[in-house]
């Protein structure tokens, strides 16, 4: 009897270990062992090709705005079966997957604990990012997740963001790089883009951004709102992105960066009615026309299919998408990239400080150059032969990047110099013939900071002057 009891524990024991080493699958194959960001970035574009799949209350709207107070009762998928997006993007040879955990109307469609506006308490009840991640993990692809930072059922929007809502930002991203195991790639939207108008600083970016690599290191974190950004610059991101639909274009002749660009096959972002019954892109046209040029110029393509109101995809995407299959092969990593250098990620200290210059043009003064504009410039007179630019930061501000943004490269040899209270002392001096001069030192403390410009081919001009103090 007294073995038997032994027995019985002894099972009982193994037989809980056993359960909580399933449900602990996913933490335990999150890598903390950062790789090289280049690294990341090249296994990122050689991916080539994958599904964005939007899916979530707006699908039950006919609209990709949606009322802001839909109620979550209207999230009802009868027939949801992410087994099958899996297996249609396997059909056009995907390598991954993203889906929208929440959209700008903020409806979440995992089992959070920071709101009750989420698919447990609609109809379905049930994890559809659990489900989306186990089936496209099934299938051997990858996994991403996009997640919107503007959210107006919570009012996460310009003029009225508290720090509760910074605080749901971080725990909701959290619970998405926690529980779901290791996520390539998180695509934030709704951040520092004219539409939705909060900034990188009225939600801290650079706190996101260590929140997200201090939970999975290697995931890469885009931004797809990056398009104010010159192309050739890695500003909050770790991935060029450019939305195609939105006329945002990376240059198939001249790119350098890793980059992705995304357009969806249907109309919409998200389902519509008469979605059945409308034709899809020209899926020729796309292969050709789209993915292999983008691939050729280190761009990976999201091509995103909207899921039914049932949760299933229409049978002319099933139909377009095994067509894609059957016209374009994956043919494994493209051309080796370049380095980028880690991107800025911190708060620009010297955006509308106060500037000063040599004599410019009347229409092109110093505050051109600062203004967060990257359309407005600061103007050199042509009159002037030895140019300077300036910005007054606060007193012994520390920083340790300097980042100068020219229109065309025209500026040639130049020296960077900061007042350190009384002196001034030299950070750079030398020859930088790149359009983006990204200059990265030890930290200093300065009061302001100086351009001196040597040599250059017409007269000077600087679209963007930043300072930062990046995090090493």
């Amino acid at each position: 009897m007294y073995i038997n009891t032994i027995k019985q524990r002894l099972l009982s024991f193994l037989l809980c270990a056993l359960i909580l080493s399933a449900s602990n699958l996913n933490a335990q194959s999150v890598s903390k062992t950062p790789l090289p960001l280049s690294e990341l970035q090249q296994k990122f574009v050689d991916l080539r090709f994958g599904m964005f799949i939007h899916f979530n209350i707006p699908t039950y709207q006919d609209a990709d705005w949606p009322d802001p107070e839909t109620p979550a009762s209207l999230f009802n998928p009868t027939k949801l079966d992410c087994v099958q997006w899996a297996k249609a993007a396997k059909s056009a040879n995907m390598t991954y997957g993203c889906l929208t955990t929440k959209h700008h109307s903020g409806f979440c469609i995992w089992d959070t604990k920071t709101t009750d506006y989420n698919v447990m308490h609609s109809p379905l009840k049930r994890d559809v990012v659990k489900e989306y991640t186990k089936a496209f993990r099934d299938q051997g692809l990858k996994v991403m997740l996009y997640y919107s930072i503007l959210d107006t059922h919570h009012r996460l929007r310009p003029n009225m963001i508290q720090p509760k809502h910074i605080d749901m930002v971080k725990k909701q991203i959290t619970e998405l790089l926690t529980n779901y195991g290791q996520i390539e790639a998180l695509i934030i939207d709704g951040w520092d883009a004219p539409w939705s108008r909060i900034s990188y600083d009225d939600v801290p970016f650079e706190e996101i951004y260590k929140l997200v690599k201090s939970i999975q290191p290697n995931c890469l974190l885009m931004d797809l709102n990056g398009a104010k950004y010159p192309a050739e610059g890695l500003y909050y991101t770790d991935i060029k992105t450019y939305e195609m639909g939105a006329g945002q274009r990376v240059s198939k002749e001249t790119n350098k960066m890793p980059a992705l660009a995304c357009l969806p096959i249907q109309a919409n972002w998200f389902w519509k009615t008469d979605f059945p019954t409308t034709p899809i892109r020209d899926v020729t046209k796309l292969v050709n026309d789209v993915l292999i040029p983008l691939n050729n110029a280190s761009c990976n393509f999201i091509l995103n299919v909207a899921p039914n109101s049932d949760g299933l995809f229409d049978d002319n995407a099933l139909a377009g998408l095994k067509q894609i299959g059957q016209l374009w092969k994956n043919e494994g990593p493209v051309a080796k990239l370049g380095e980028t250098g880690p991107p800025i990620i911190s708060h620009n200290l010297a955006k509308r400080v106060p500037a000063n210059s040599s004599w410019s043009d009347d229409s092109n003064i110093m505050d051109f150059a600062n203004d967060d504009d990257f359309e407005s410039s600061w103007q050199s007179n042509p009159r002037v032969k030895s140019p300077w630019y300036e910005v007054t930061l606060k007193p012994g501000q520390p920083f340790n990047t300097v980042v100068i943004f020219e229109r065309k490269a025209n500026i040639k040899k130049y020296k960077l110099e900061y007042l350190d209270g009384t002196t001034w002392k030299t950070i750079f001096e030398g020859e930088n013939l790149s359009r983006v001069k990204v200059n990265r030192f030890n930290q200093v403390k300065g009061d302001k900071v100086r351009m001196s410009i040597q040599t250059y081919n017409d007269a000077p001009s600087i679209t963007e002057f930043g300072v930062y103090n990046e995090t090493k």
